[in-house]
């Protein structure tokens, strides 16, 4: 399905991938691999929701139950690990080239795409539908290896260690592995910005990727603001700045993780402050700095504007916002094209979910 044509996040690898490889072979590619479980686990939820009205579309629930733990074990199994690497705790494209089977260690967004893939299954859905629990439980006891590696249908429990909720979780990454990719994800050296999450670690700025291939070096470095190649017209930029598109889907991932593991579950955030937070929380967090981006600081400069004084000082444009498409990644100035409404204007969404949790929490304490 993916052996050409766009696929996206442009220049986010270290190759132009809508073209053939410059090394030969092929690429086995994490993000898109996540993609297709992303759309079956989407696809999945509707068919479940369709099915409580009218059961038959249950099969159609089966279909893509299925698509999704044959993608999910493909991720993680195929080739003993699949695309995740044990060692780094990561997932990782992998190149494929005379033979042998290479995984280019490039810490980027494609690696967490994977953490969008999760699902929340209710068991009172699931008792509606003794079809598709049949299918679930086919899988448990006849696909067994299928399944270890992944978050198959786990019952919520409470601290106690008793089952609480009534809700299951489906997701690519275990646990543990969701676990490990969380430290790299909110790790200010890596990931975590001051505007959202990076598309690119900013380890690679003092570590670039670099691949040598017969005589030739490709290799990819953190740029948090313009392109510094010209890959897809150089006007573009995956490779550092934070994109608001893939942080919205992270921050709903993140939200439906915290709804599974409820407040037992906590991580440092950001990495080193000890600061410990519920998986909901972090989400909170996310909102509050990708919001910043456009919120007026002491001297009323915005973020997004990158110090043009004219939206400060000139009453005819400082209260004018513009939709970046994209943001640096160190100082959250806007770059790309300035009416990305198509995913940027998601900021609105942002601002009234924060605004619900703020006034939530006031009518908590009052």
């Amino acid at each position: 399905m993916f052996s050409g044509g766009f696929l996206g996040l442009d220049n986010i690898g270290v190759f132009d991938r809508s073209r053939p490889l410059p090394t030969g072979g092929h690429l086995h590619q994490a993000d898109a691999t996540a993609w297709m479980g992303f759309f079956c686990a989407r696809m999945l939820t509707i068919a479940l929701e369709l099915a409580s009205e009218n059961p038959a579309y249950a099969d159609m629930a089966s279909k893509f139950f299925e698509h999704y733990i044959e993608i999910a074990d493909a991720m993680n199994s195929l080739g003993s690990m699949g695309l995740w690497d044990e060692q780094d705790g990561f997932y990782y494209d992998h190149l494929y080239h005379d033979g042998q089977s290479m995984p280019l260690r490039v810490r980027s967004m494609v690696g967490l795409i994977p953490l969008f893939t999760s699902v929340i299954l209710s068991d009172a859905v699931l008792e509606k539908l003794p079809g598709f629990r049949q299918r679930t439980e086919w899988f448990i006891r006849h696909r067994a290896d299928r399944i270890s590696n992944i978050t198959f249908l786990q019952k919520s429990v409470d601290s106690s260690g008793r089952s609480g909720g009534g809700v299951r979780l489906l997701a690519i990454p275990t646990r543990e592995r969701m676990e490990r990719m969380l430290r790299y994800l909110l790790d200010e050296n890596e990931f975590l910005s001051p505007w959202g999450i990076r598309s690119l670690s900013r380890v690679h700025e003092d570590h670039p990727f670099v691949l040598e291939m017969d005589g030739e070096e490709h290799g990819i470095g953190y740029v948090p603001g313009d392109s510094d190649s010209g890959m897809f017209g150089g006007n573009s930029n995956w490779r550092g700045p934070v994109w608001f598109p893939l942080n919205y889907l992270l921050i709903e991932s993140l939200e439906r993780y915290g709804e599974f593991y409820g407040e037992d579950f906590r991580v440092e955030c950001p990495v080193g402050s000890g600061v410990w937070m519920t998986l909901c929380e972090v989400a909170e967090e996310l909102m509050r700095r990708q919001v910043s981006l456009f919120i007026p600081d002491e001297s009323g400069e915005r973020p997004c504007h990158g110090g043009d004084l004219r939206y400060r000082d000139d009453p005819a444009w400082k209260d004018l916002i513009l939709f970046y498409e994209y943001f640096h990644g160190e100082t959250g100035r806007g770059l790309g094209a300035s009416h990305q409404t198509g995913w940027t204007a998601l900021v609105a969404k942002l601002v009234q979910r924060l605004h619900r949790e703020d006034d939530a929490r006031h009518r908590r304490h009052h």
